[in-house]
């Protein structure tokens, strides 16, 4: 309990460390921001190796897309994904409620990097220009999307579905999907404390083209994600 509270100060402290000092940035150019995005990933990382002595370890550095756009669908356990990957790929363009865009200050940044956010489960004017305003940002930008294909944080060892958007995005973007499993859940799960002297892994899989049908894309995800996960766990 101790270590998680120590855990929980300091990293806390680090991420309105880095928003004070980055706050400028916000009339800057985007890159600032996106250095800062990078920021809170390492010390996210830091704090977790420092504090809760966990192992991080990427795998299948070798599959990551180069030399094409792309976009990333990974496996969502945690807080820590949303961080750290900042620091593997070319600042991921995130995908997320849009009810984050109001949290004060964090929103703004989020705003900044050129997040994309989506009312769930609901038909509104933005919603219907999700993939007219998607197109337009893969146009002009070498950055990849991250999409979380559960559509939440869930426990280590749930198989939910994957939604159905991840599929949309993929017939509609004609794009390539990298693939990622993570298991960091176990580590830092969505409720209750972080456990130390445990080994995050990060399997970066084979890439999928885009010459597949949606549907047919949707269960090859689903099953090369969750098979990994079964095996690094």
């Amino acid at each position: 309990m101790l270590r998680n509270f120590i855990f929980n100060i300091l990293f806390f402290i680090g991420i309105i460390f880095i928003s004070i000092i980055f706050l400028p940035s916000l009339v800057l150019p985007q890159a600032v921001v996106i250095f800062g995005g990078k920021l809170m990933g390492w010390w996210a990382g830091f704090c977790l190796k420092i504090i809760m002595f966990t192992n991080i370890e990427v795998i299948g550095k070798e599959n990551i897309i180069k030399n094409e756009k792309f976009f990333i669908a990974a496996s969502h356990q945690s807080m820590f994904e949303t961080f750290f990957l900042q620091t593997i790929f070319n600042s991921p363009i995130f995908i997320l409620k849009k009810e984050l865009l109001h949290i004060p200050i964090f929103g703004w940044y989020l705003s900044k990097i050129g997040s994309i956010a989506i009312k769930r489960n609901k038909v509104t004017k933005d919603n219907l220009n999700f993939f007219y305003n998607i197109h337009k940002l893969i146009k002009k930008t070498s950055r990849p999307l991250i999409i979380f294909p559960q559509g939440t944080r869930i426990n280590p060892k749930e198989r939910p579905p994957f939604k159905k958007g991840v599929g949309r995005m993929y017939e509609e973007l004609k794009i390539s999907c990298q693939p990622i499993a993570i298991n960091s859940g176990y580590v830092w799960p969505k409720t209750g404390i972080k456990k130390p002297n445990k080994k995050i892994t990060i399997s970066i899989l084979p890439a999928f083209n885009s010459k597949l049908n949606k549907n047919e894309f949707i269960k090859k995800l689903e099953e090369k994600i969750y098979c990994e996960l079964d095996r690094i766990n």
